[in-house]
C-alpha cells in the first residue's frame, strides 16, 4: 500500500468522489484508510458515565485504499506513486513531476 498516515489524498469513486482530505489512519493489512471528512457515518452514542453527553455523532469510517489517490505536495495533482532508491533508502516518488513525496 502506497498511502501512509498524514498524506493528502483525493477520492476516486463512490459518494465522496472528488473530495480531498488528510489520511488519519492507514491499515495496510486490511488495505483500508480513514480520510478526514470522507465516508462519514452517524453513530448513536449512549452516555457511559454520569455527566457525559450522549447523542448522534459523526464518525469517519474506513474506505479501500484503491479508491483514493495521493496528491503530490509539489505539483498539487493526483498522481500514482513510484519508488526509487536514494541514499540507500527506498523513497516514494510522484510519477508526474518526479518529486520525492
Amino acid at each position: 500500500m502506497n498511502i501512509r498516515k498524514d498524506d493528502k489524498v483525493v477520492v476516486l469513486s463512490g459518494k465522496d468522489k472528488g473530495k480531498q482530505g488528510k489520511v488519519l489512519i492507514a491499515e495496510p493489512k486490511a488495505g483500508k484508510v480513514v480520510v478526514e471528512g470522507v465516508n462519514v457515518a452517524t453513530k448513536h452514542k449512549k452516555p457511559t458515565k454520569q455527566g457525559e453527553d450522549g447523542g448522534i455523532i459523526k464518525v469517519e469510517t474506513p474506505i479501500y485504499a484503491s479508491k483514493v489517490q495521493l496528491v503530490c505536495p509539489k505539483c498539487g495533482k493526483a498522481t500514482r506513486v513510484g519508488h526509487k532508491i536514494a541514499n540507500g533508502k527506498k523513497v516514494r516518488v510522484c510519477k508526474k513531476c518526479g518529486a520525492e513525496v
